[in-house]
C-alpha cells in the first residue's frame, strides 16, 4: 500500500527535462573528442600502410607482427570511440529544430558512422580521410548551431 501511494505521488510530480551527453544534467558537448579519435584512425592507417612485411625467417618478424597488431587494435578502438562520440552528438545534442538549418544532418551522421565501421574493418587511407572530412563537417554544423564559427584545426 505504501509502495503504490509513493508511486502515485512520483507519477504526479512534474519532471524537468534534462539532456546531456552523459545522461546527466551537465549539457556539455563538443565534437573535439570525435576529431581526436578520427585523427588517430588516420594516423594508425598511415602507419599500417607504411609498414614493410617482414622477410620469411626474419628474427624481427615477431616484433613486426606485434607492432602491426597493436596498430590495428588502436585503429579499431579509435574508430569505435569516434562512432560513440558522433552518436552522442547526433542523438543527444542535435534536435529536430536543427534540421531546418542542416537538412542533411541525418545523412551526414549516418554516413560518418558507416565510415567509422569501414575504418575498423579495413586498412583504407581513403576511408580514413573521408571520415576526417565527415567529422570536420559535423564540427562545423555543431559550432554553427551554437552561433559560433570555430575554425577547424588539424594536427601537423
Amino acid at each position: 500500500m505504501l509502495r503504490s501511494a509513493l508511486s502515485a505521488i512520483v507519477r504526479s510530480l512534474p519532471a524537468e527535462v534534462v539532456e546531456a551527453h552523459c545522461d546527466g544534467p551537465c549539457g556539455v558537448y563538443d565534437p573535439a573528442s570525435a576529431r581526436v579519435a578520427a585523427e588517430a584512425v588516420l594516423s594508425m592507417t598511415k602507419k599500417l600502410k607504411a609498414m614493410e612485411a617482414p622477410a620469411a625467417g626474419d628474427t624481427a618478424a615477431l616484433a613486426a607482427y606485434n607492432t602491426f597488431s597493436r596498430y590495428v587494435a588502436i585503429k579499431e578502438e579509435e574508430a569505435q570511440k569516434t562512432k560513440k562520440e558522433l552518436l552522442i552528438l547526433w542523438t543527444d545534442y542535435f534536435k529536430p529544430d536543427h534540421l531546418a538549418t542542416f537538412p542533411d544532418l541525418h545523412d551526414v551522421f549516418w554516413k560518418a558512422s558507416k565510415l567509422c565501421s569501414a575504418c575498423k574493418v579495413n586498412i583504407d587511407q581513403a576511408k580514413a580521410e573521408e571520415l576526417m572530412a565527415a567529422v570536420e563537417k559535423i564540427h562545423g554544423m555543431f559550432w554553427t548551431s551554437k552561433g559560433r564559427n570555430d575554425a577547424w584545426v588539424t594536427a601537423s
